[in-house]
């Protein structure tokens, strides 16, 4: 019997919670939000001085919250890249985010390394405006002394744990963060030293990409510090997803993972090969239309919020009554529609109703999650339960039509800190391995998350109808849009 902590530090506060090492049971908690910083004048994303996530950890921890714990792990937000000089003080605040200033550098970036395919290949992705070499590519251009001075590369947890063991000379990080630089290959597991130079314009030092189960060191108290990871990595850790188990997160924008037991290249650039926290791989598709699908309906049909919207879908019937919506209404990445627009198909007289777009707006969303699921499944991913992420998974009109048109189980769980339970639960797994009482190669068995578990049942047939009429209308208004 122990207890662990896992630490989450997302974009805007450190969430901590304290869990029993055998069964995972939150025992303790704690929050903080990170202390409020200023955006730039184009209301881009703010640079972000990393000291205040050190300011929120320690609020966050108040009151003896971390008393009697034997082991800590960090999970961060992905993509913050935190420039060091040679004595391994900050050279600017950490870039952070989806970092529009870096659009330009990504295609410039592109067509420096000779294409999408080329870019796939070499890391398992295409470079965008929010990966860590985009990033260093952005400073090379726009902040060459900076740019100059920067020797050493690090990501949020990676500074967090070097932070907390006391900012020792060996720096560390893991596969899961690790895969998502740019400068690192799930399929080799190996650094890309080179792709560093073409964007930062010399090369700098790399952490230590440790094991899973591995230990970044121990505190000058004793206290253990596992490897850390990054915050998609974390919650798949968290919620406990194995082979066959995808999860699909429903936000502004949306996005589909699924466990694989190998990385997968995809030279159209659809598919990001990341490589999860416990030895295995994350190939994750985006789509850029989710929920703003939903609220944009309910903004065209004056609803106050997507409850209502929700409560209108199900007055009408699978289907809309032959209505179609492609909800590509900022573009798309899946498939590749970056300057295309939002399409209604299937106006007739009987089909003109408030609730039938209401409930398009809905089978649009999610036929869109199912075109990203189909893209993992034609690689050979198993797809057997769908866990489904996000405010909008609560609602009814999700949850009745998501089984049938992703034809699998559909499980949502509760709302609860996954990124911080996943990050305690590699705590617990690195402690007992050190102890020698957990195999390194699989982690502690904890219990799973409360969920409500839908079935597609007898629905599916119906389900998969409307996926088809939905493909028909894709087919017909971008034909060929997910054949090379």
């Amino acid at each position: 019997m122990g207890i662990v902590a896992g630490l989450d530090s997302a974009p805007d506060f450190t969430r901590i919670v304290v869990c029993d090492t055998d069964t995972g049971s939150v025992l303790k908690q704690g929050y903080a939000p990170h202390p409020v910083q200023g955006t730039d004048g184009g209301g881009r994303p703010s640079d972000v001085d990393p000291q205040a996530w050190l300011l929120s950890l320690g609020e966050a921890a108040g009151g003896g919250l971390l008393e009697g714990v034997q082991a800590i792990g960090v999970s961060a937000q992905a993509n913050a890249l935190v420039p060091l000089d040679a004595q391994g003080n900050t050279v600017r605040p950490a870039m952070t985010g989806g970092d529009k200033r870096a659009q330009v550098a990504a295609a410039d970036l592109i067509d420096a390394f000779g294409g999408r395919e080329a870019w796939a290949r070499a890391v398992g992705c295409v470079p965008g405006a929010a990966q860590p070499v985009t990033k260093l590519r952005w400073m090379a251009r726009s902040e060459p002394e900076n740019a100059a001075r920067t020797a050493v590369l690090l990501q949020a947890h990676d500074w967090l744990v070097w932070q907390l063991l006391g900012r020792p000379v060996r720096r560390t990080t893991d596969r899961g963060g690790a895969s998502g630089t740019g400068y690192w290959a799930a399929a080799t597991g190996g650094y890309r030293p080179d792709l560093v130079e073409l964007a930062l314009g010399h090369q700098a030092m790399l952490p230590e990409v440790i094991g899973p189960a591995e230990a970044a060191g121990t505190t000058p108290e004793g206290l253990l510090i596992s490897a850390g990871t990054g915050e998609t990595m974390a919650a798949a850790f968290g919620l406990g997803i194995g082979l066959g188990d995808a999860v699909v997160s429903l936000g502004a924008s949306g996005s589909v993972m699924a466990v694989h037991p190998e990385a997968l290249v995809d030279q159209h650039g659809m598919i990001t090969s990341l490589a999860d926290a416990t030895g295995m791989h994350l190939p994750v598709v985006t789509t850029l239309n989710a929920v703003r699908a939903l609220r944009g309906t309910a903004e065209l049909l004056g609803l106050p919020d997507l409850e209502s919207l929700s409560d209108l879908a199900m007055k009408s019937t699978p289907g809309s009554h032959g209505l179609v919506l492609l909800p590509y209404l900022e573009g798309e990445r899946t498939p590749n529609l970056p300057h295309t627009a939002g399409t209604l198909s299937g106006l007739r007289r009987e089909s003109m109703k408030p609730e039938h777009l209401a409930r398009a707006a809905f089978e649009g969303m999610l036929c869109g999650l199912a075109d990203a699921l189909d893209v993992l499944r034609g690689r050979g991913v198993e797809v057997r339960r769908v866990f489904l992420l996000g405010p909008a998974a609560e609602l009814p009109a999700v949850q009745s039509a998501a089984p049938a048109l992703f034809g699998a189980q559909v499980v949502v769980p509760q709302p609860a800190d996954y990124a911080a339970i996943g990050a305690a639960r590699q705590a617990a797994w690195a402690l007992g391995a050190s102890q020698g009482t957990l195999d390194p190669r699989t982690p502690p068995v904890w219990q799973g998350p409360v969920a409500q578990v839908l079935d597609p049942g007898e629905d599916l047939a119906v389900g998969q109808a409307v996926r088809q009429q939905y493909v028909a209308v894709r087919e017909q208004t971008h034909p060929g849009a997910f054949r090379a």
